[in-house]
């Protein structure tokens, strides 16, 4: 029963993934959209119904287990040796970001200067690491879990900041396909917390956009960096003329939600 429950999960999944609704799964079987939903929530499919939404999603029955397989062995997060394995080695780290966004052993020999030779090294030392399975011909598939998240001031983390978080800023944010927000005030905690859990959705919005884009042609898809920053916050210049006990309920509320 766990399993066909998950099954049903990964339905869900690949319906949102294809930007379909219960209401489009309703007219596509001739149902009424209240019985979808009950359909849904008793996790009760025959095969038959089930090959019928596959194929309003252009999908044989196959993928959706294949799909459901992948997610019962990815991982949410490496350990902190993996991650200072992958900053240690920079085309190791560049492979792994690569497989992440789905791209093939051609499409990475194509697009960077590497070898055959150094390309499959690094999907080898990938699956020692158990962040891909290496296939047959360089194919793999990919362990890490939708969820996946970096360790809080690991080695990756710090990567980031020291190499790569500067770059990122260092923009008029002017360019097509840019964009900056800044926004500044006051803000009591209950409406903090309300932002933190809308930027967390916004951050779930961007990982559902980027598996339904991963299979567009390379050619289609750019690197986008996307970056959701809040923290309480005093700007340095404004220091010397703010008395003493704001800077003390300043300094308390980066203790708080750091």
């Amino acid at each position: 029963m766990a399993q066909a429950e998950a099954l049903i999960t990964t339905l869900k999944k690949a319906l949102k993934n294809s930007g379909l609704t219960y209401a489009d799964v309703a007219r596509h079987l001739g149902m009424s959209e209240a019985n979808v939903k009950r359909l849904f929530s008793s996790k009760r499919f025959t095969i038959e119904r089930l090959e019928d939404i596959c194929q309003l999603m252009n999908m044989e029955l196959s993928d959706l287990f294949h799909l459901h397989e992948e997610t019962r062995t990815q991982i949410t997060q490496l350990t902190l040796e993996q991650e200072k394995t992958l900053v240690q080695d920079i085309k190791l780290l560049l492979v792994a970001v690569s497989v992440r966004n789905r791209l093939t052993f051609d499409d990475m020999i194509k697009n960077y200067e590497l070898s055959e030779t150094e390309l499959v090294r690094c999907l080898a030392a990938l699956d020692k690491l158990k962040i891909i399975d290496l296939l047959p011909q360089n194919r793999f598939k990919l362990l890490i879990d939708d969820n996946f998240r970096w360790h809080p001031n690991g080695p990756i983390e710090r990567f980031f900041e020291t190499q790569i978080q500067g770059q990122f800023l260092k923009s008029s944010f002017c360019g097509e396909m840019e964009q900056r927000l800044f926004l500044f005030g006051l803000l009591g905690e209950s409406s903090t917390q309300l932002l933190i859990k809308r930027m967390q959705a916004f951050a779930q919005e961007f990982t559902d956009l980027y598996h339904q884009d991963n299979d567009l042609p390379l050619e289609k898809r750019h690197t986008i960096g996307l970056m959701l920053a809040m923290r309480p916050w005093n700007a340095e210049v404004f220091t010397p003329l703010t008395k003493s006990d704001s800077k003390i309920y300043i300094n308390n509320a980066k203790k708080k939600y750091k």
